[in-house]
C-alpha cells in the first residue's frame, strides 16, 4: 500500500480539485448504488404490471448473490424482491452509507477507519445466523434487515475513502503530466 501524503501539506487548490474528483468518484457509486436497489425493486415490481421476461431476467441476475428464499424476503405487489431481506438490508445500507458519507467525513479524507470496525459489524449478523442455524432463536425480517443494514452502512464508510484515494491518484498524475510538459 502506498504512503497517503499528509493532508495537512496539501495546498488549498489540490484540496478543492481533490474534494471535487471524490465528488465525481462518489456520485456515480452511489447512482449505482441506487440502480442496485432499484433493480432489486423493480423485479417484483416489473412482475406485478405484465413484465415477466424483464422480472425473471432481474431474479435470474440476483439469483446468483441471494438464495432468494421466499420465506426470508420482503414483498412488493404480492411478489418476492430479488434478494432476501438480509442481503436487501446490506445493499440499502450500502447506498445509505455511502449517500450519508459527505455528512460525516472530509471528502479529502482517504485515511479508513480501522478495519475492527467493519469486523464488529459483521458480529451482529453472525450472532443473528447462529441463533436461527442452531435453532437457539429464530431469525426475523426486522433481525435480518436491521443486521445487514449495519454491515452496509459499515462498508459504505471503508469504500468512500478508497473511491476519495483514486480520486487523489489521478489527481497526482494530471499534476505530474501538467509539471512534466511545462518543465
Amino acid at each position: 500500500m502506498r504512503e497517503t501524503p499528509n493532508p495537512k501539506y496539501r495546498t488549498a487548490e489540490f484540496r478543492g480539485d481533490l474534494r471535487s474528483r471524490a465528488r465525481i468518484f462518489w456520485g456515480t457509486v452511489v447512482a449505482i448504488a441506487l440502480l442496485w436497489v432499484l433493480l432489486i425493486v423493480g423485479a417484483p415490481t416489473a412482475h406485478a404490471f405484465g413484465g415477466h421476461a424483464i422480472s425473471e431476467s432481474l431474479y435470474g441476475f440476483f439469483g446468483y448473490a441471494c438464495h432468494q428464499d421466499p420465506a426470508r424476503s420482503f414483498h412488493v405487489f404480492g411478489e418476492k424482491l430479488a434478494v432476501c431481506s438480509r442481503c436487501f438490508g446490506v445493499y440499502f445500507g450500502l447506498f445509505g452509507g455511502l449517500l450519508a458519507y459527505p455528512l460525516l467525513r472530509p471528502m479529502d479524507e482517504t485515511r479508513p477507519l480501522p478495519r475492527v470496525w467493519l469486523f464488529a459489524a459483521m458480529v451482529p449478523m453472525a450472532i443473528d445466523w447462529s441463533l436461527g442455524y442452531f435453532r437457539i432463536l429464530e431469525n426475523t425480517h426486522f433481525s435480518r434487515v436491521v443486521t445487514g443494514l449495519i454491515l452496509g452502512i459499515a462498508c459504505a464508510v471503508f469504500i468512500v475513502p478508497a473511491l476519495i484515494e483514486l480520486a487523489e491518484l489521478g489527481l497526482n498524475r494530471s499534476l505530474a503530466k501538467s509539471k512534466k510538459a511545462a518543465g
